[in-house]
């Protein structure tokens, strides 16, 4: 049985790894405060262009989300994403039971369109009944998105200029932040940085056993967030944890030999491999659903080969395309490898 079921079904990068084992024995300050956290926090300044940056690591992506929207918003505002948005589909109403409202836009090709924002906010200012809404505060997206497609530079900026105008916060979710910058041309992570309010970056599918590394660029975290971020349960005692691992992350790696962070080689490899993947199920006839750049891929299957597929192979069931066909995800990582296509190509 082979998996191309998601990318966290793995441990940790052997980088990841062998770093926790290294720094194992070593008694270290704790909650985030050790030489290790602090050194990845550099680290990430350092590749985010911004040493001024307020960085936090958290443990995953739900907590994670419902943490920085509550701490960055107010008690009655609310969070404007899009109907397949992360936070509104696949979090258990997590933001809601932080008391936020979450308004969902339709979606574009799972992203939000910057038109569809400022039409909204044009009708929320010029609606009389306004006070009785929840306030809008802030606009969540994600990088990538939910169906594998990646932002233009154009489309986050028009996006991040509807939020200046109407004073909303703009927070990417990077969850798969490694993975969007390697399929991406025209973007950076020094360029999302300039063009966001926060963002994290993810480490639990790209590379890390957990952690998630909240950035907020310009200094500009929310007064108190380290003690928001243990109201809200999510503060690591062990902080070494989430630290010890992105410093890992984002050291040059050995083999790339020119000082590009390991994070950034491995979403590299998996977006080859997501690409080579791509060959293979198209060149096996199979339709795709969505044109992804990314490492997640998207395809439809008839639901006699899917019963077939799935005594071989882990694929997720995205949902019915029809009445005789499915929509799949098939996801590589940082740790696919060429045996595991030609093992996909020789099922298919």
């Amino acid at each position: 049985m082979i998996s191309f079921e998601c990318d966290y079904n793995n441990g940790a990068h052997p980088a990841v790894v062998k770093h926790l084992l290294e720094t194992n024995a070593e008694q270290t300050l704790t909650y985030g405060f050790d030489c290790y956290t602090q050194r990845a926090k550099d680290l990430i300044r350092k590749a985010c262009e911004q040493p001024e940056a307020d960085i936090f690591f958290l443990v995953g992506g739900t907590q994670t989300n419902a943490t920085v929207i509550d701490g960055m918003l107010h008690s009655y505002e609310a969070v404007i994403t899009i109907e397949t948005g992360h936070i509104n589909i696949h979090e258990a109403g997590a933001i809601e039971a932080g008391g936020h409202k979450v308004i969902a836009l339709k979606e574009h090709m799972g992203k939000l369109d910057a038109g569809d924002l400022r039409n909204y906010m044009e009708w929320f200012v010029n609606d009389e009944s306004r006070d009785h809404l929840a306030q809008p505060g802030m606009v969540y997206i994600s990088f990538p998105t939910e169906y594998g497609t990646i932002y233009t530079a154009d489309e986050i900026r028009s996006i991040n200029e509807v939020c200046r105008e109407y004073n909303l916060k703009l927070f990417i979710d990077g969850a798969r932040m490694g993975y969007g910058l390697a399929a991406s041309t025209d973007i950076t992570l020094p360029w999302l940085c300039q063009h966001c309010d926060v963002l994290y970056i993810g480490g639990t599918k790209v590379g890390a056993l957990c952690g998630e590394a909240v950035v907020f660029p310009r200094g500009n975290a929310p007064k108190c967030f380290f003690s928001i971020i243990k109201r809200h349960g999510a503060l690591l005692a062990k902080g070494r944890l989430t630290g010890v691992q992105f410093d890992a992350l984002f050291s040059s790696s050995e083999s790339a030999g020119h000082g590009e962070p390991l994070y950034m080689e491995i979403s590299r490899h998996a977006i080859n491999m997501a690409m080579r993947m791509k060959e293979i199920l198209l060149g096996k006839g199979y339709q795709p659903y969505i044109d992804s750049p990314t490492n997640q891929q998207f395809v439809v299957i008839d639901n006699e080969k899917v019963h077939q597929l799935e005594q071989q192979v882990q694929f997720t069931h995205w949902g019915p395309f029809d009445e005789q066909h499915t929509i799949c995800r098939f996801v590589t990582s940082w740790a696919t490898t060429e045996q595991d296509l030609r093992t996909l190509e020789e099922i298919l």
